[in-house]
Parts: C-alpha cells; structure tokens; sequence
C-alpha cells in the first residue's frame, strides 16, 4: 500500500494524523538535516501501523516535504 505523507519538520512534538484514506501529516520535533527528519518519518509512521520500521520505505520525495511512502 502507498500512502501520501505532507511532512512539517521542526514541530513542538512527533505525531502522524491521518487526513484521508491514504493521505497523512506527521509533524517530527526534529530539523530535516542528514536525513533525521525522514528516519522519524518511518519511525512515527512503523508505530501508527504497528509495523517494523524495515516494512516502510520512502519511494519518492526524500529531500521534499511531500512523500509517497510504500507500506507493506
């Protein structure tokens, strides 16, 4: 499953709210720098579905807010 991911880094606090059916906002409290941003991104996201973080891959938009991630 690919699900669409708008990133706010930076944030008071780390949480993923779901928008719609296969669309998310996670706010990470970390600054987007040497990939930290996105290493919190699968983190939050694992966690949300009850996944291993090894289940989750970002397959377009690494260095851009928006972001397709692939669940499996």
């Amino acid at each position: 499953m690919k699900i669409s991911v708008r990133v706010k880094t930076n944030a008071r606090k780390n949480e993923v709210t779901r928008l719609e059916e296969n669309k998310f906002f996670v706010s990470v409290a970390v600054p987007p720098v040497e990939g930290k941003a996105n290493e919190k991104v699968i983190e939050l996201l694992a966690e949300y579905f009850g996944k291993p973080k090894r289940a989750l891959t970002i397959v377009h938009g690494l260095s851009s807010r928006d972001k397709v991630v692939e669940v499996n």
